[in-house]
């Protein structure tokens, strides 16, 4: 059952064209990558259904519900959640407060509480550094703040864009488990990632985009064996 249907989306940044008819799909409890180069249209892609940028033709349906002319805060309030690139965590709160900050427009405290245990569990290095200012932690711990702190809103789609950027190869593979292991609990998962084999070896289908326009897709695994793709994008 699809749990995300983008129908033909055209979005610009004023008068430059950056999707040119997307149309993608994302079942529930799957793992969908988005594979492509630099300024391909893939964190635009997810920048339109989160409700960052708003597609001047086409539909974007979640949970059978049109997205159009819903805001980004209603959208996130949906439980479809992005984790922008860069992280975007609040440099200047501590751990805990970033994690408070995800669940900010729940009123379920005792089950707020259980989830903060949860990601405390899923996220061990983070118990340490609760009260510590968010800003000061290293690229990989930010980054679990980032997935902790979306998390916290109990997301049904979670949106990750590059959560593996600037990372060290050891916690890169870390970042992948622990993707594989949210999505094992249940959660739905659209990827964009630049280390484009390890993203199609946990995902389950993928798409590839070329400046604004799917030109391939398919199951992750066959995507992986596809010669052009070897060839552009797994090295």
């Amino acid at each position: 059952m699809a749990l995300l249907e983008v129908d033909d989306i055209h979005v610009f940044y004023d008068n430059i064209q950056g999707l040119k008819g997307i149309s993608l799909t994302v079942e529930t409890n799957r793992i969908v990558t988005l594979v492509g180069g630099n300024g391909a249209g893939k964190s635009t892609t997810l920048r339109a259904i989160s409700g960052l940028l708003h597609p001047r033709q086409g539909e974007i349906r979640y949970d059978g519900r049109t997205l159009a002319g819903i805001g980004a805060h209603d959208i996130a309030a949906m439980r479809l959640v992005h984790i922008p690139e860069g992280r975007r965590i609040f440099g200047r709160l501590t751990v805990d407060e970033n994690l408070g900050m995800g669940a900010f427009t729940r009123r379920d405290r005792r089950a707020v509480a259980e989830d903060r245990e949860r990601m405390l569990t899923l996220f061990p290095r983070l118990r340490d550094r609760l009260r510590q200012v968010a800003g000061t932690l290293s690229g990989g711990e930010q980054q679990m703040v980032a997935t902790a702190r979306a998390l916290m809103a109990r997301p049904r789609l979670l949106l990750m864009d590059e959560p593996s950027m600037g990372l060290a190869p050891m916690v890169v593979e870390q970042v992948f488990e622990t993707i594989r292991t949210i999505n094992q609990q249940g959660v739905t998962i659209l990827l964009v990632e630049q280390n484009a084999l390890m993203a199609l070896m946990i995902s389950d289908y993928g798409y590839v985009l070329e400046s604004g326009r799917i030109v391939l897709n398919g199951p992750a695994a066959d995507l992986i064996d596809d010669d052009r793709v070897r060839r552009a994008y797994l090295g």
